[in-house]
This record gives structure tokens, sequence and C-alpha cells, in this order.
């Protein structure tokens, strides 16, 4: 059969999205490799939005593609309009928002949801659409049906993450010059594990994982970097150092093959602490760069989100990774109910720490978390759009206007002057520093408006 995989665009509100970071469509590359017996090609629209061309040279049986909660309009009206070019084509949806959910898909232009990890489910799809035998039999779907949504059989996570095939990088040849973190171009992705067994209010992996923490196997990863081409590896784990002795035996055989790469990675603070040789053997190997979830500068906020972390640890893994030479990305939460006070007071600490690449979200209720299960009901706006890290979906205490003001500042503050990093540099520029200040500034007006997409 033909499949038609793709990434759907960016929406216009995200101004964050495709500036500070663009990872290659891993997931659509590993689902393509899970049917190789079919002739399949990804559509990346966020670098190429010729879905016309795609539709009318391959003349696909399969359109499939993949959303997070910011995406899902974006999803829709592609979807939409590929039963514009082709009625007859079967279309699914997947992925995050697909999994947690499912009702936000069903519409009479989708014909199958996948709910979960695709690499059983999505072969078996094929299979038995193939075969025009039922769609029910397969497990792990939820299909549209009259309006409402009829649920199969659940399907079981993967147990071994060893038996699904490296990603099928070959058909984004063309994008991948365009998948980037900061200065660092091309890059591309990687994954050595899945799922965490922290339980933060905010986030829902550990929820799309069903609590479960699972790990490739050591070697298997060194022979899939000894494959790719690109020197700068972004390692897209929820937590990659937190088996340790996993960790060293990962760095055992990439040093072992000889592989040189640059590596941006995971890894929560009070890990680095207690086991600060991974660190030391990492940057051996090419560790350049690691991406912490400090979320606070206060340890009464980090207990309020269930971090299970403290300030202390935060500021302890900082001295060691700087002892090392190694940038953070540190990840701070901004709580709607900050102060003018509590910006100047975050922007204090990263000037202290000498943070060269801080990164400043804030704090949304996702669907999934338990944070959107506490807090629903205060919503300001349901625009999935706005649900981008970039727009309070809280009440804030501020007058908004003056809260996306602050915020805009912070960025300005940390990027967007010529300040002393004490020599360190960063792999995120002035001019991305300055992006972000300018977005900032004007998010406050995106409040109140509907989807920048038709679907």
């Amino acid at each position: 059969m033909k499949i038609l995989l793709i990434q759907p665009p960016i929406s216009p509100v995200d101004f964050a999205a495709g500036r500070l970071v663009l990872n290659e469509p891993l997931a659509l590359e590993i689902i393509a490799a899970c049917v190789p017996n079919h002739e399949v090609r990804i559509l990346d629209m966020r670098l190429d939005d010729d879905l016309e061309r795609e539709m009318e040279t391959l003349q696909p049986d399969i359109v499939a593609t993949t959303s997070y909660t910011a995406g899902v309009y974006a999803a829709l009206a592609t979807i939409k309009k590929v039963k514009t070019y082709n009625p007859n084509v079967l279309t699914v949806v997947g992925g995050h928002h697909a999994t947690l959910m499912p009702q936000d898909f069903n519409r009479e232009f989708i014909d199958v949801i996948v709910m979960g990890e695709g690499e059983i489910t999505f072969p078996e799809l094929v299979e038995v659409y193939e075969g025009k035998s039922d769609l029910s039999k397969v497990k792990g779907l939820a299909l549209p049906r009259k309006g409402k949504l009829v649920f199969t059989s659940p399907r079981e996570i993967m147990a071994n993450l060893d038996v699904a095939p490296f990603p099928a990088r070959h058909l984004t040849k063309k994008y991948r010059r365009g998948y980037f973190r900061g200065t660092w171009q091309p890059m591309a992705s990687l994954y050595t594990s899945r799922g965490c067994p922290y339980r933060c209010d905010f986030c829902a992996m550990w929820k799309v994982a069903r609590g479960k923490y699972r790990a490739r196997d050591p070697v298997r990863i060194a022979d899939e970097l000894a494959g790719i081409e690109e020197e700068y590896i972004d390692v897209v784990d929820d937590n990659t150092f937190h088996d340790v002795r996993r960790a060293e035996r990962m760095y055992q055989a990439i040093k072992e093959r000889g592989i040189r790469k640059k590596y941006k990675l995971y890894a929560r603070s009070d890990t680095i602490v207690k086991q600060p040789e991974i660190i030391e053997k990492w940057r051996e190997i090419g560790l350049e760069l690691i991406l912490i979830g400090f979320e606070s500068f206060r340890d009464e906020e980090l207990r309020a989100h269930k971090k299970q972390n403290t300030i202390q640890n935060n500021e302890e893994a900082i001295r060691i990774l700087h002892g090392q030479g190694i940038e953070i990305a540190a990840y701070f939460l901004i709580d709607p109910d900050y102060t003018v006070s509590d910006f100047l007071a975050l922007g204090d600490y990263v000037d202290r720490l000498n943070l060269t690449h801080p990164v400043f979200t804030i704090l949304t209720p996702f669907p999934g978390t338990e944070l959107f299960q506490k807090r629903y009901t205060e919503l300001t706006d349901w625009n999935y759009e706005l649900f981008d890290f970039c727009h309070s979906l809280l009440p804030t205490k501020l007058p908004i206007k003056i809260f996306h003001e602050c915020l805009a500042n912070l960025y300005w503050r940390c990027y967007g002057t010529d300040k002393d990093r004490q020599g360190r540099k960063s792999v995120i520029s002035k001019a991305t520093g300055q992006h972000f200040y300018r977005g900032f500034r004007e998010g406050s007006k995106d409040y109140g408006k509907i989807s920048s997409f038709q679907f």
C-alpha cells in the first residue's frame, strides 16, 4: 500500500516552535520503518507545505498524522484537506494528544485514532485495512462512527523497546538540514528510553507511558548512532540518566565504537549530584548540553508540583556541570501568580548562577496532567493553539499585558544584551533571545482569537 505520514505545520501563534528548536519527526520515522513492505513517504509541513503535490504524486491509500496539544487544529485542518483531495483515503491520527484526548479527533473526516505507541498498532492497522477486514479487530484504536467513538480493546505498551526498528531517516533526507537547536544544525534526534518514574503534576508523559520506565539496549543505541550522519545529537528521552548503570554501559558502547558526536540530553539535578562521575564520562564522548527542568528557584514551588527535588540539588548540579564545561538548558516554570518582584528575583537567580541558556515556560495545565484535573475549571481560554508554554491559560495575578511584558523583559535581560557570562558561550544566539522578547510582548494580543486553521 501507499502511505503518507505527515508532520503538521506550526501554528503562527506559536512564536517559540521552530525558532529555538526544530526536531526531526522521529515518531513518524519510526512508524515508517515499521511498515517496510509498503511505499511510504514523510511530508514535514513545518518545512514543506505542498500537501497537494504529495497527494497527487503518491496517490496514497493511507494518510496519517500526529499531534501535541498546541498542534491539534493544524492536524485537523491537514487531514480535512487530505479528504478533499481524495475522500476514499483512510485517514489516521495518533500521537500524544490523540492518546490522552481522542474525543478531540472525533470528526467525520478522520477514520481512525491510534491511542498509545504505534509501532505494533500501525502495522496491524495497515495489514487489516489492506485485507479489507474489520478495523475493530485492531487493539488500541478509537473509531469515529456516526458522531461517537467506538473503542477497540486496549493495547499494552511495548515491554521491549528493542523490537522496534531504527527510524527510517532516509525518508526525511531532503529536510534534514532544517533540524536544529540554536546553533546546532543540522541535528538528529535519538531516543534511548521512554517514560519517567516521577509524578510531576504538570507533566503527562508518565501517564502516556502508563507510569513505566523502559530503556533500550546500549549496544543497539551505539549501532544506531553509528549510522547517523549528523554531528549534533538531541537525545529526546524524558530522563536519560535515570538508570545510571545503564548510562555507563551506553558510554562504554559508544566509546568502544569510536563514535564522535556532540550530545544534548535530559537529566535530573539530583541524579547528577548523586552520580557526578557519569557526567565526566559522557563529557569524554561528546556531551555538551544538558537540559534540566529546574522549574523554580524556590523549594515550596517544587513541592507544590511534586518535583521531588530541592534547590540545593539544582545549584550543586549547576556547579558540577559548569566544572565540566557543559552548558545547561535551564528550564523554569513561570507561575501565573508571579508578581513583578518574582520576575525580577528569577532574573537575579539566573544571573547569580551564570545560566547561559535559560528557558522560561508558562505553567500550563495540559490535558492529561494532574494540574489539568485540578484546575481546568479556571481555564481562561480553550483555544489549543495557546497551549504552547508561551500563553497563560490560568488567571494571572498581574494584568495579562503586564505579565507578558515582564516575561519579555526577562528574556531581554538574559539574551538581549551583551552581558558578561564569565566567558561561557551559549548555543542560543542573541537574535533568538530577542525574538522571544518580541514574541512575549505581543503574546497578550492572542487571547480570545479563533484558531488559525480552518477545520
